[in-house]
């Protein structure tokens, strides 16, 4: 069976960089692939976003070879994608960039929009916790401000558009939905996110050496707690 995969884009990021605009890859993986290369001590920074995945290198010499080990990476990966669709390989998330981290966040399903997510949803409040509970989430990249990760893997009867109103400030702890997406808020910043839950768990911390505790690529499992 063929898999027919679209050609790497890569566009020049200023003097010392790449961005990879991904395509039907996944950023996170992408981002995770190139961190475990060798190579990958000559790079300053590899940032993936939503669609793309930024590499910029410790100097301006190199660029066109740094492309070429970038534009083998993904081929790779297309490859372990085109086989594993194929029936050739493992579970999914085998080779590179597979995540190495599980992270378990307890969270009290109590927010103050799960009662209108419940609503708009047509479920029960404690069927929306069940079904956020048992969702596939995953950290595909960090934006908007210090700590604040985005991660994949809401369920599909759960995905509402953000509210039309965002709040003001919203406090540390705070489990959020959107979109295919989970946050947990750092603290301190607004947000137009449905509040579903809060966490005790502390998953941004300045004093804390890395002050992450959530990286790209991490499997996260929501536990729902008593309240």
């Amino acid at each position: 069976m063929s898999v027919t995969v679209s050609e790497p884009v890569l566009r020049r990021a200023g003097d010392r960089g790449w961005l990879i605009e991904c395509a039907g890859r996944r950023p996170a993986r992408v981002a995770t692939a190139i961190r475990e290369r060798p190579w990958a001590r000559e790079l300053r920074e590899i940032v993936p976003a939503a669609g793309t995945v930024l590499v910029v290198a410790d100097g301006r010499g190199g660029m066109e070879p740094l492309a070429t080990r970038l534009r083998a990476l993904l081929a790779e990966l297309d490859e372990l994608d085109a086989a594993g669709r194929s029936g050739a390989t493992g579970a999914e998330g085998e080779g590179p960039g597979a995540p190495n981290r599980t992270v378990v966040i307890p969270v009290r399903y109590d927010g103050p929009d799960l009662p209108a997510v419940a609503e708009r949803t047509g479920v029960s409040p404690e069927e929306v916790a069940r079904l956020h509970a048992s969702g596939e989430h995953a950290v595909v990249f960090f934006g908007f401000a210090p700590g604040f990760a985005y991660l994949d893997g809401v369920p599909e009867p759960l995905r509402l558009p953000r509210l039309p109103s965002p709040r003001a400030r919203v406090p540390a702890g705070v489990v959020a939905i959107a979109g295919n997406q989970t946050v947990v808020y750092p603290g301190g910043t607004p947000g137009g996110w449905h509040q579903i839950g809060t966490t005790t768990i502390r998953l941004w911390d300045v004093t804390a050496d890395p002050p992450n505790r959530l990286a790209v690529g991490d499997r996260v499992v929501f536990e729902a707690v008593t309240p």
